[in-house]
This record gives C-alpha cells, sequence and structure tokens, in this order.
C-alpha cells in the first residue's frame, strides 16, 4: 500500500500505462481505470508536449537540489492551499482523507498524494476545485529540469496510446496529438534521403535510428490508421516496415539486430532481449509486421515476423515475465485473427463508416484488425474488391480474408465480432 518513490516522469513509462488502464477499462468496465487512462494523457499533453506536436523525453525528479520537492505536500500547505481554494472545512477533510494525506507524510515527512484503494476510493464532488488550487499553487514552484529531446521510439510508444485511446473515448483531441506527432517525426525526423532518425532538438534531427525506433513507430502508425481509417497512416506504417527489414532483418538466424547494416561500425551487432522496461525492438516488430501481415494478406510479412518469435521464444518460455510484448506478440499468431473490413458507398460524401467501427473499437479486441474506406479503395489489400451493399456501409469480417457475407446493422456486426 505504500508507494515507492519515484518522482521522474519518463515518456515511455506514461504511454505504456494509459494503454495499459485503458485495455483494463475495456476489459473490467472499472471506470477508474479509464480515469487513470485520461489523466495520464491528459498530463502528457499538458506538459510533454512540445509546439511541433512531438513529446519530450522526461521530466527531472529534482528541484532545487531535492528530489520530489516540486511534487510532495505537507498537510499544512494543502490545507492552507484548499482554504484559499474556496473549500470549507469539511470539504478539506474529505479531500484529505481521499488522498491519504497526514502530518507525518509518507515521504521524508512529506506527502505523495495517491488515489486510493477500497473504502476511500469513491472521488468526493470537491476534487476538481482542490487540484485547480493546487496546481495553482505548485506552479509557484521551481519546476523540474525539463529533457526536451524527442526520442522516436517513445513518440512512437504515444501514437499507438493517444490512437487506441481516442478511438475507444471518442476523443477527438487525442486523435489530432496522434496524428501531429506522427507528422512531426515524419517531417522532421528523417535525414535528407528519408531514413528515420532517433533524435530531435531545437530544430535538427541527430543520430541514425535503432530497430525499436521503426518498430514502435510501425506499431503507431497502424494503430493510428485503425483508429482514424486514413490511408495515409497504413502506407507510413508500410514504408517504415519495409525499411526496418531491409536494414535490420537477419537473414541468416531470423530476428532483427538493433543497428542497420549501414550504421557506423561496430564490434558486434547485437539484438535487443526481453521487454523490461519496453517493449524490445525485435517483439516491436514481429507484433507489428503480424498485424501488417493480417491487414495486406503479405505473407512475407508473417514470416520475418515468425523468425523473431522463433529466436527468442526459448527465453520467452522459461522467463515469460520478462517477455510480455513478445507473447502477445506469439499469442495474436497462434490466434484466430478477424479481419473487419469497413466498406462505405463511394457516392457518399458523410462519413457512414462511423457508427459500424464504433462497434469494433467499443471493446478490447486483441485479435481484431481493422480497415476502411470508400467502395474501390486498393490499401490496405483487405478492402480491394469488396462492395458496399445496396448503397449502405457494409462490414465484411474474415478471417485469412476468407469473408462471412457482409453486414450493414451495427448489431449484427457486434454480434458477429462477439
Amino acid at each position: 500500500t505504500w508507494l515507492i518513490p519515484h518522482f521522474e516522469k519518463m515518456l515511455y513509462d506514461n504511454a505504456l500505462l494509459a494503454r495499459a488502464y485503458l485495455h483494463g477499462w475495456q476489459v473490467m468496465g472499472e471506470e477508474r481505470w479509464m480515469r487513470v487512462c485520461e489523466e495520464t494523457l491528459d498530463w502528457a499533453l499538458r506538459e510533454m508536449r512540445g509546439p511541433e506536436g512531438g513529446f519530450y523525453s522526461a521530466l527531472d525528479a529534482e528541484s532545487e537540489g531535492e528530489e520530489g520537492r516540486f511534487y510532495v505536500w505537507d498537510e499544512a500547505e494543502m490545507r492552507e492551499t484548499l482554504a484559499e481554494g474556496g473549500l470549507g472545512a469539511d470539504s478539506v477533510e474529505r479531500v484529505l482523507g481521499y488522498w491519504g494525506v497526514s502530518a507525518t507524510g509518507n515521504f521524508e515527512g512529506k506527502n505523495i498524494l495517491h488515489v486510493p484503494l477500497g473504502p476511500r476510493a469513491q472521488q468526493p464532488p470537491e476534487l476538481v476545485d482542490a487540484r485547480t488550487a493546487l496546481y495553482a499553487r505548485r506552479d509557484e514552484r521551481a519546476r523540474p529540469g525539463l529533457d526536451d529531446k524527442r526520442i522516436c521510439s517513445w513518440n512512437g510508444l504515444m501514437i499507438a496510446a493517444l490512437s487506441d485511446a481516442g478511438a475507444a473515448m471518442g476523443r477527438d483531441d487525442y486523435l489530432d496529438a496522434a496524428c501531429a506527432c506522427a507528422r512531426f517525426v515524419f517531417d522532421s525526423m528523417r535525414d535528407p534521403e528519408g531514413r528515420l532518425l532517433r533524435t530531435w532538438k531545437e530544430g535538427s534531427g541527430r543520430l541514425n535510428a535503432y530497430l525499436e525506433d521503426h518498430a514502435f513507430l510501425v506499431e503507431g502508425l497502424l494503430r493510428l490508421y485503425e483508429a482514424t481509417l486514413e490511408v495515409r497512416w497504413f502506407d507510413a506504417a508500410r514504408e517504415t516496415a519495409d525499411t526496418m527489414i531491409e536494414r535490420f532483418a537477419d537473414r541468416n538466424r531470423g530476428g532483427f539486430f538493433t543497428t542497420s547494416h549501414d550504421h557506423e561500425a561496430l564490434i558486434a551487432r547485437r539484438k535487443d532481449v526481453g521487454d523490461h522496461p519496453i517493449p524490445s525492438g525485435n517483439s516491436s516488430a514481429a507484433f507489428g509486421l503480424l498485424r501488417l501481415a493480417a491487414l495486406t494478406g503479405e505473407r512475407s510479412y508473417e514470416e520475418q515476423a515468425v523468425g523473431a518469435m522463433r529466436l527468442f521464444s526459448p527465453a520467452a518460455a522459461r522467463h515469460p515475465d520478462a517477455f510480455g510484448h513478445l507473447l502477445q506478440a506469439i499469442d495474436f499468431h497462434l490466434s484466430p485473427i478477424r479481419e473487419v473490413a469497413l466498406v462505405a458507398p463511394a457516392t457518399d460524401g458523410s462519413t457512414p463508416l462511423a457508427e459500424l467501427a464504433g462497434v469494433v473499437r467499443s471493446a478490447h479486441r486483441p485479435h481484431v484488425v481493422l480497415a476502411g474506406g470508400p467502395e474501390g479503395t486498393e490499401r490496405p489489400e483487405l478492402l480491394r474488391e469488396r462492395p458496399a451493399v445496396e448503397g449502405r456501409a457494409a462490414a465484411y469480417v474474415c478471417e485469412n480474408f476468407a469473408c462471412k457475407a457482409p453486414v450493414t446493422d451495427p448489431k449484427e456486426l457486434e454480434a458477429e465480432l462477439r
């Protein structure tokens, strides 16, 4: 029940946790998990987003030479701040009780505010006003140092998190942020030859991108495509995946090297192993390529993914807790995958796919891929030669590109997916 003090705010922590809580809410239906997801992403948009749309790397743990000084509170200061913010005595007590604030504190005499479990889990109605007052007081403090470089791979994780949450919650601001981040990466984090760069700071990109930069970006762009059904993001994902295979794949033993074949000379080209604290490049590459194969029917993507899974699966069997993302990829590979193609009438200028797409996005569906567009759309290949039905938007539910009869009613689509 006690928090482990860790005040440094890393971008990847928040991206991964937001998706985890989103899926927890979708699976278990507990609203507090949705709230944690939203608050995490709202914090990232407020504190970690650069003016060009990319995301910073980290906020420091220290300010004025003291760890946690910006983040912790003593009880007396909180009481004063809340009272000045207009909260009455009873409201102050409810808020302090909810956050577990005491005179002795839980970290070196101060209080780390934390979301409670058990009987105190119900939010008091004054919490919004309390937060407003505390944010205003905290803004008077010296802020922690900001690591404002943008890292390609971590921005890929944020694109995925914002895309999944935006689609599931109907948050257009999240989708807009994901699109802006993707545009920033493709516009600013590539060299003159179009190759991805690892970092960006003060107007210029630097360093050759690694495997994880490509792999995380493939996953993020595919999630963004499925969230928006804008074909440019599918095209960008496929272009990145093709580059990743060409420059990083081990043609002899399978899997992917951490560095590209045209990287500066090293003593040895190693391979990422293990999904701690973030997914390894190989796990992410395998998962992204499997999803790409499901959308395109291109078996070469699947073969590359299987090569990586085969290489690392013996270690995953012995140490499954260290290979969480790889196990997700293996599960996806071994499970029947539903390929959902949504097709709109070519002459309809509205957005007739929204209701059908909402059905697909209404639950956590780890074994579903989604494509959509007007009749005649050629990319992804899942959409080819799929007509609308009597002038109405249609949904095709397929496995290995073999499709059931199309449906036009959202309830029928929900039944098929269930």
